[in-house]
């Protein structure tokens, strides 16, 4: 079945960033830890840098799970925070679901830990309530490949997107010309590369 092309449209996106706890980080071994670490604060800053709205939830935070990373609460302190009491799929939670219809928006970016748990389960009961999803996943994280295919393939099968943090930077962006120097500021906090090829672009226009 071909699924139509459907666009991230930076007025209509809010972004989930669903348990990204201290304990749970370390089940995490389809990325390295720096690796994915980077890939999280980065779609953090994609989210800052678009003025999308913003809401994070943990599961059980008091329990082996542990607290949310420090960056993610400093990096949005003002934003909607949901501590679940225990339910593994957040989408069991009322004041998670009230927050994301709260804001009126209809696609729905979410990144998390586990892929295939705290991602896989409010994505496929946001796709059965008509929100558009785009799973980031390269910022969400689980045991090994074989999961992480899995969980990718379920997903997919009830009609989310599959995106890296990077694609959704640039297709929130849609033009160059819009920002480009505040992009590529962006990109280049969070690719060594890109920012290697920033350095050489400015050593040459600076002649």
């Amino acid at each position: 079945m071909t699924v139509p092309y459907k666009r991230l449209n930076k007025d209509d996106a809010v972004v989930l960033l669903v348990d990204h706890q201290t304990g749970l980080i370390s089940l995490v071994q389809d990325f390295t830890p720096n690796e994915f670490k980077n890939n999280v604060l980065a779609l953090a800053d994609c989210a800052k840098f678009f003025k999308l709205p913003t809401i994070l939830t943990t599961s059980f935070e008091t329990g082996p799970n542990g607290p949310l990373v420090p960056e993610l609460k400093a990096m949005f302190p003002d934003a909607p925070y949901i501590a679940r009491p225990g339910q593994i799929n957040a989408w069991d939670n009322e004041d998670f679901v009230k927050a994301i219809k709260a804001t009126g928006r209809k696609q729905i970016i979410i990144a998390g830990v586990v892929t295939d748990v705290c991602v896989a389960f409010p994505t496929l009961c946001a796709l059965e309530e008509g929100f558009d999803v785009f799973v980031v996943t390269d910022a969400s994280g689980t045991f090994n490949d074989v999961v992480q295919k899995a969980a990718w393939a379920r997903m997919t099968a009830a009609g989310a997107q599959l995106m890296n943090w990077f694609s959704v930077a640039c297709e929130l962006q849609g033009d160059w010309r819009n920002d480009m120097e505040g992009l590529a500021n962006l990109l280049s906090q969070r690719i060594p590369n890109y920012r290697n090829l920033m350095n050489s672009y400015s050593a040459f226009t600076a002649k």
